[in-house]
């Protein structure tokens, strides 16, 4: 019989073979257990969720619940489908995925350490020997089982997993967070488009206005009624605004550049569409209570899962000082044919332990490097609160002040509007001189323009309000659109 192969007939039967192997595996656990009975993992300390204080409310609150998705509250259509167009088509959005699958998948690899490992093994082999003018052919063929598995003993495969399974979600919170940034970047370069075409128009009408200005000064200057003066200082006006028009169309086209970036398009796409008056600007939300606020904002719940993996890491560097139990076992079958081949074998169970005994403080360094990295997530996450409480409180007051900026602007307007009336009526009677009238033109259309710039930083205001509130939405968790459902909603605007 073949040495290597253990038949059912020895006088050792399989049965006594594994009762003596397991005899001999509690025998070796039981000694694991008392070599590490005076010592034991020590758990990490629960992690604060509010590792600073936070005031009770925000200064300043609205009324309106802010649900769903954020921009749904402006009540635009157009910036509706091109967030939804971005969402789907831009790039950056699209490697966020991936580096969301590639965790996914991470996770899933660190799980399967919880699970035995078992490999199977095939091989044959074909051999013909001659002997005195003839032949004798043998064929073998091997096949075997191997099975390993580590007790998890200090739970230290376990905090991997936690670990890689809270990297995977900080990863997700930070891909919500791309997707917050990306849409509120989407409407303020709308928006900004939107102003810059309005400008657009107003100063073709204030070029047209001017313009007719014109024809009457050259008209009064020609039957001697007004210097000469006068009839340039109008053309200069004209073309100050003409200059204007060649800087803001430059501008614009800038911004359709960034927007086509934005959506994953080509730049250099002109955009179709676009409307020549900013919205309404909609009812202050809800800005609810800090504590909320930031359990439900990407960025700070990533932070806090970037903190608690850093914290299940720090199990792990803490558990890697103590003893190891690791389990394996093996079937081997070799025969010269198929019939017969389970026929004789040999099987084999054997536990194995590893006890770290001197490693020059290797593994009491990593535990203090782990332990850190820990407290450098703790300082980070209670930053990232800081800097998005005061985003918030930066928005709220900024729109406060806008809103008084703009009425005061129209009450400017309305002055402004009134002086150029009687300035203008005065020049024609010959007791003004021109300066005047040019001084408070410059001043009304000036005015006109600059309520445009203030209504749309109003709006990009409350984009930035929405964004730092960061809640009512996880685009983790809802369905990307399909290629033609952006490719019907980009026609319409390219």
């Amino acid at each position: 019989m073949n040495p290597l192969r253990l038949s059912r007939n020895d006088e050792m039967t399989m049965n006594e073979l594994k009762k003596n192997i397991i005899s001999k595996t509690r025998f070796l656990s039981g000694l694991l257990l008392a070599l590490v009975l005076s010592g034991c993992v020590g758990k990490t300390e629960q992690i604060p969720l509010e590792p600073v204080e936070l005031p009770v409310s925000f200064s300043i609150t609205g009324s309106v619940e802010s649900e769903g998705k954020w921009w749904q509250a402006f009540n635009d259509e157009d910036l509706s489908e091109l967030i939804e167009l971005a969402l789907g088509e831009n790039f950056s959005i699209k490697s966020s995925w991936e580096r969301l699958n590639q965790l996914k998948a991470q996770y899933r690899k660190s799980s399967a350490s919880l699970f035995p490992i078992l490999e199977g093994k095939a091989s044959g082999t074909h051999s013909i020997e001659y002997v005195d003018g003839t032949s004798d052919k043998n064929d073998n063929l091997f096949l075997g089982l191997s099975a390993s598995y580590e007790v998890d003993l200090w739970g230290q495969i376990e905090s991997n997993v936690k670990a890689a399974r809270l990297d995977m979600e900080a990863t997700q919170a930070d891909l919500d967070t791309a997707a917050m940034t990306l849409a509120a970047e989407v409407a303020k370069t709308w928006y900004l488009l939107i102003q810059q075409t309005a400008t657009l128009v107003l100063l073709d009408q204030q070029i047209a206005t001017n313009s007719k200005a014109l024809e009457l000064i050259t008209t009064q200057f020609r039957v001697g009624k007004v210097p000469f003066a006068d009839v340039l200082q109008q053309r200069q006006l004209i073309e100050s605004q003409k200059g204007d028009k060649m800087l803001l169309v430059s501008q614009k086209g800038q911004a359709e550049h960034g927007l086509n970036v934005l959506l994953g398009q080509v730049p250099g796409t002109e955009m179709q569409g676009i409307p020549t008056q900013l919205i309404a600007l909609p009812k202050l939300p809800d800005t609810g209570i800090p504590s909320e606020f930031i359990q439900a904002r990407p960025d700070i719940r990533s932070s806090l899962l970037t903190l608690q993996a850093a914290d299940q890491r720090v199990a792990v560097a803490v558990a890697n000082q103590y003893p190891s139990l690791r389990f394996t076992a093996s079937l081997d079958t070799i025969h010269n044919s198929t019939s017969t081949i389970f026929s004789d074998y040999l099987a084999s169970i054997m536990a194995g332990l590893t006890a770290p005994l001197f490693d020059g403080g290797l593994r009491k360094a990593e535990v203090a490097r782990t332990r850190a990295v820990a407290a450098e997530k703790m300082h980070d996450y209670g930053q990232t609160i800081l800097t998005a409480i005061g985003e918030v409180e930066d928005a709220l007051l900024k729109e406060q002040q806008q809103q008084k900026y703009i009425k005061s602007l129209h009450a400017q307007l309305e002055l402004a509007t009134k002086t150029m009336e009687q300035v203008k009526e005065r020049y024609l009677k010959g007791v003004a001189d021109y300066q005047r009238v040019l001084t408070a033109l410059t001043s009304l259309q000036s005015l006109q323009q600059s309520l445009i710039t203030a209504q749309k930083n109003l709006l990009l205001n409350r984009i930035e309000l929405c964004r730092a509130l960061g809640r009512g939405w996880e685009y983790s968790n809802t369905e990307m659109y399909t290629k033609s459902q952006v490719a019907i909603i980009g026609k319409k605007y390219m």
